[in-house]
């Protein structure tokens, strides 16, 4: 049966905003996602990096109808759990409402998105925090890590920056007034968005109020091109120092594919995160739970419109216990190569993989998120169902071709980062 046990409708307005619904039993309550198609991903132009980040933020400052105070004032009145976040490939406004207000959602929600206005002071306001956000991130060596390995990992595509960007972008942004009205008018438009509804809700109902707010929303038609990344030609590493005590890290990253569910090497990949890597897995008992000379071991591939990194993290307890670390991690990845994983633990790992998915569509807010990053990503919300059925095909030989296509040395990036020592 398909993971998401729920019927999908799907429209498409003239102006090419999408609608989508999907009924769920939460009585009463309905969750509201405007997904947008842009992300870190989009930030083509060199220096600017960080503007879909920013423009989360930006969203929330009003408009002519509906100040920002206003604006609070009516997700108050209903009583609305409401946010947002941002990705390397979307963007995503969310609100948790009663059915009831459905329309008032429309009305706000397409008002903004039309009408957003803001002045330059407002403009620099908003940039300085998104610079406090930065330096607060930076505390922790995890934003350093995760610079580091895209920058070094990537030479040609815009997964090179982080989603809040380059350090240096982030303190010029306060300059970027007018940029950021370009990159408005870019890629918030119509045909880059989808409203996805889930919940009590009728799809006829709900197309006709989206007519009626968003309708008269104009097209764009402004494009960039998003520059491919060449394949790697050799290894390459990247040394990073940290100016106070913390435990040292390794990741290894390796490139592989876009999250295409018609593509098989992404299901395997997937499966081998778990096979691999997860709690169950030889290594991780060993490293982790006996010998306790790891303190976290873990994988994963996020989905990603465009081919991305499959990364390995595996923090220490002492620093001279890493190059061990360095050395067992490879060799488990040779034998994923050379040693087919026996049926009934890769079985095991299907049904874990199904299962720990579909447990957490407990609510109308998590079913929202995983269909809109299946827009986000592949296009279509339908696209969760491919995968998971792609899950049931896998064989130990899918897993093991995989592995020796993708975890080659030419094809690694390995980032450290310890403690810098007192001289």
């Amino acid at each position: 049966p398909p993971i998401l046990p729920y019927p999908i409708r799907k429209t498409t307005l003239d102006n090419g905003l999408g609608v989508v619904s999907v009924p769920f039993d939460s009585p009463g309550i309905i969750a509201y996602y405007t997904v947008v198609r842009t992300g870190s991903r989009n930030e083509v132009e060199k220096g600017l990096s960080g503007f879909a980040h920013f423009f989360e933020h930006m969203m929330f400052r009003g408009t002519e109808r509906y100040s920002q105070e206003a604006y609070n004032d009516v997700l108050k009145s209903l009583g609305a759990d409401s946010n947002a976040f941002t990705t390397d490939d979307w963007t995503c406004y969310h609100m948790t409402i009663p059915a009831t207000a459905l329309a008032t959602a429309v009305d706000v929600e397409s008002d903004r998105f039309r009408n957003l206005r803001y002045d330059e002071p407002a403009f620099q306001k908003e940039a300085r925090a998104v610079l406090g956000e930065y330096n607060k991130s930076a505390s922790s060596p995890f934003l350093k890590l995760e610079e580091a390995i895209a920058d070094t990992a990537f030479t040609t595509h815009t997964y090179k920056h982080t989603t809040i960007g380059f350090l240096a972008d982030v303190k010029d942004m306060p300059n970027q007034y007018q940029y950021s009205k370009l990159f408005f008018d870019r890629w918030y438009r119509p045909e880059n968005c989808t409203i996805v509804v889930v919940g009590q809700v009728d799809h006829d109902s709900l197309v006709e109020l989206v007519k009626a707010g968003y309708g008269t929303w104009a097209r764009g038609g402004q494009t960039v091109e998003i520059p491919t990344e060449p394949a790697q030609d050799g290894p390459r590493k990247a040394e990073l120092t940290w100016p106070l005590p913390t435990l040292p890290i390794l990741a290894l990253a390796y490139h592989v594919p876009a999250t295409d569910p018609s593509n098989p090497d992404v299901p395997a990949l997937r499966a081998l995160q778990e096979a691999v890597f997860g709690e169950t897995s030889p290594l991780y008992r060993s490293l982790v739970l006996d010998e306790q000379k790891a303190e976290t071991l873990s994988a994963f591939a996020d989905p990603h419109r465009d081919p991305h990194l499959f990364t390995i993290l595996a923090r220490g307890r002492k620093a001279e216990f890493m190059p061990e670390i360095g050395r067992r991690t490879r060799e488990a990845l040779r034998e994923a190569v050379e040693k087919p994983i026996a049926e009934e633990r890769l079985n095991a790992i299907k049904s874990h993989l199904r299962y720990a998915f579909a447990g957490g569509l407990d609510s109308a807010d998590s079913v929202a998120e995983a269909v809109g990053e299946s827009i986000a990503v592949t296009g279509r919300p339908e696209a969760i169902n491919e995968l998971y059925a792609a899950y049931d095909r896998l064989t130990p030989a899918d897993l093991q071709r995989v592995a020796a296509k993708y975890f080659t040395a030419t094809n690694e990036t390995a980032v450290t980062l310890e403690t810098k020592e007192s001289q």
